[in-house]
């Protein structure tokens, strides 16, 4: 992954200049979402805290307070010394724990309601996709089906799912519709996710994901509206019975 300065499409999304400024939680959740998602790796060090500052138009004391909150949640830590910095920590057993209990307390109507703004916004992106998408978008799509249908755990699925649909989103060339989809991959993908028990049948996935790539690529906006559309109907389903098996148990 390319580190935050190399302004990658996806990673350039993440850290846009916030919109509701000076909030340190706001800080927070931006580099809960990179970690989640798998946009910064363990042991990744994340840039100085003026360049955090510069890039997400906060103050230096905003992003020193949201680092701190990091530290407490054992996502981030600080090493001193010449080599010294805020590093990355993922520590996946913690995190599959907090998202078990986040989908079993969950009500259905809130299910509901991320169903519906995902369907809207995944929809709108594959549509747009389709008309605007650069000519190389097709390949790097491909190389996430492969990554999906060959991840072997809950945490290399989730993030292969999720970037194939953040690719999608980047190419409508929408800033709002890329992080309405980054924030809605952070929060239902480690839900959909969870283990290998709770988790949708990779291969059907991937084919799915296929599907909507091929559309794509052939300029079919209304196809790969239609097709994204049922991809996350398909994965509401699967959330709610998910829930249900939790909430019985």
């Amino acid at each position: 992954m390319a580190a935050v300065n190399g302004h990658s499409p996806v990673m350039s999304a993440v850290f846009a200049p916030l919109t509701d400024s000076g909030r340190a939680d706001m800080v927070v959740r931006r580099i809960a979402e990179a970690v989640t998602l798998g946009l910064m790796a363990e042991g990744e060090q994340l840039p100085s805290e003026s360049d955090l500052a510069e890039q997400l138009g906060v103050a230096n004391g905003t992003v020193r307070e949201a680092l701190a909150i990091l530290r407490e949640q054992g996502l981030v830590e600080t090493r001193r010394g010449r080599n010294g910095g805020s590093f990355i920590r993922a520590p996946e057993e913690g995190l599959a724990r907090i998202h078990q209990g986040r989908l079993k307390e969950i009500g259905l109507s809130e299910l509901r309601d991320l169903g519906d703004e995902k369907f809207a916004v995944s929809g709108a992106a594959a549509h747009f996709a389709a008309e605007r998408a650069p000519s190389d978008l097709a390949d790097r799509l491909e190389k996430l089906v492969t990554a999906l249908r060959k991840a072997e755990t809950p945490a290399d699925r989730r993030k292969a799912d999720a970037r194939f649909h953040i690719e999608v989103a980047v190419a409508s060339q929408s800033v709002r519709l890329t992080r309405l989809e980054v924030r809605l991959q952070a929060e239902l993908g480690p839900l959909l996710w969870l283990s290998d028990l709770d988790a949708p049948d990779v291969s059907v996935w991937a084919d799915r994901h296929h599907e909507i790539l091929v559309s794509i690529a052939a300029g079919n906006a209304s196809a790969a509206r239609r097709l994204a559309e049922e991809h996350t109907v398909a994965g509401a389903h699967h959330l709610v019975r998910t829930h249900l098996r939790l909430t019985d148990a």
